[in-house]
């Protein structure tokens, strides 16, 4: 188990909490220190019940060990002493498929993150606890997914499901390699499709009260989304059409089941790979936005497009990227507007960038801080608080660091 940081007295954290920015963030951001050990990658968010932050990461514990840890911020404060969920050795750890927790409406935190099966590159689980005692304790792992085979499993998203409970969607490789062939070189990749299947948990028990296959076809390793639409969910996700075509879908559920995908837009990227860059979704009532990365006709950008309707339909797409995008983008609801970050390719690496986006209109973009665009930053993500945008990141290095900032809303230009 990783070693845990001296505690630090009311004082100090008071101080550190509003540190002034570091050369390589935008000017009109707040550096928040946050409790990480030196190694730590993959930071996830996610907005608590009461609008506090809720920040999740990996740090090494031993040779081949890894912890999950977390934090909590209240709004416009310092974030808690770390806590570990859960810490052991042979965790798949990957630059695109990160863990996460969140805290659904009873209270309850659940939490995921990914061990390895077998010897095969892509031979991977996903593990899941839920804690009742807001994460003083844990429950025993257990995997939403019961197939027992060598394949992978992962990008998951976590959220409350309309039936209540835990809802999990997770992208499910049990129909593209059997434990077999999962030890060779490809884990197996190519046999089959990679699937999106859903399931639904009460208790820290692991039996999940139900259980649905979402998609028999989708792209093998971009991220999935989900976000609460009122009384509904909505899954965004990456299909793969019989002709590789990878477009950006929704589908949405509610109490009653499962509808039909919704296919976002009409960008058909040809493309007979996964380019490891998934959809962002925020909701709220029948208000929904959508972010997403597209190269179709080889012209790489960043779109964003708004629902009226509960995620049913969307509209046209706006780009919002400054022309040289690499994707991995997040998203979050500002009133009848979204902010959208994304990562912008530039002369000496790269920028996180973030922009308010209307429908038809978009905003002067912010600089976050400059990164690369290597897999090593990974996927900087960010929620809206209150009155202000959390921002967490990787910073690449030996040892790597995770950051974060805030950036109060009235910073950001509007459309």
């Amino acid at each position: 188990m990783a070693q845990t940081p001296p505690l630090r007295s009311v004082a100090l954290i008071a101080a550190l909490a509003t540190t002034a920015c570091a050369q390589d963030d935008g000017p009109a951001l707040t550096r928040v220190e946050l409790g990480a050990g030196p190694g730590a990658a993959e930071p996830n968010l996610a907005l608590d019940a009461d609008g506090a932050v809720l920040v999740s990461w990996l740090e090494p514990a031993g040779p081949d060990t890894h912890a999950l840890r977390f934090a909590r911020r209240p709004a416009g404060g310092a974030w808690s002493e770390p806590k570990t969920i859960a810490s052991g050795p042979h965790w798949f750890v990957n630059w695109a498929d990160f863990p996460s927790v969140v805290r659904v409406d009873d209270g309850t935190l659940a939490a995921h993150w990914l061990v390895r099966s077998g010897p095969g590159t892509y031979a991977y689980d996903v593990a899941m606890a839920l804690s009742t005692d807001d994460g003083a304790t844990w429950s025993e792992p257990f995997r939403p997914h019961t197939d027992g085979t060598q394949t992978e499993h992962g990008f998951v998203s976590l959220f409350e499901a309309p039936a209540g409970g835990v809802g999990a969607v997770w992208l499910d490789g049990r129909e593209m390699g059997s434990a077999e062939d999962a030890s060779e070189p490809d884990g197996g990749h190519g046999g089959g499709a990679m699937t999106l299947r859903y399931a639904r948990f009460a208790d820290a028990g692991g039996e999940p009260l139900d259980g649905f296959l979402l998609d028999g076809r989708t792209c093998d390793c971009c991220q999935t989304d989900a976000a609460r639409a009122g009384d509904a969910v909505l899954i965004a996700y990456r299909d793969r059409g019989d002709d590789e075509v990878r477009d950006i879908v929704v589908r949405r559920g509610t109490r009653d089941g499962w509808e039909e995908p919704t296919r976002v837009h009409a960008d058909e990227w040809l493309i007979p790979a996964c380019p490891v860059n998934g959809p962002a979704i925020a909701a709220s009532g029948d208000h929904a936005a959508i972010a997403w990365f597209t190269a179709a006709r080889d012209t790489p950008r960043v779109n964003v497009a708004f629902s009226g309707d509960g995620g049913r339909s969307f509209g046209a797409p706006v780009r919002v990227d400054g022309g040289s995008p690499e994707g991995r983008v997040d998203l979050q609801l500002v009133g009848t507007a979204a902010a959208v970050s994304w990562l912008e390719r530039t002369a000496d690496g790269a920028e996180v960038r973030v922009r308010l986006v209307e429908e038809g209109r978009i905003g002067t973009p912010l600089v976050i801080t400059r990164t690369g665009a290597e897999r090593a930053s990974g996927f900087p993500r960010f929620v809206r608080a209150g009155d202000e945008l959390v921002f967490a990141w990787t910073r690449a290095g030996d040892p790597s660091r995770v950051l974060t900032a805030a950036l109060p809303l009235d910073r950001l230009p509007r459309p």
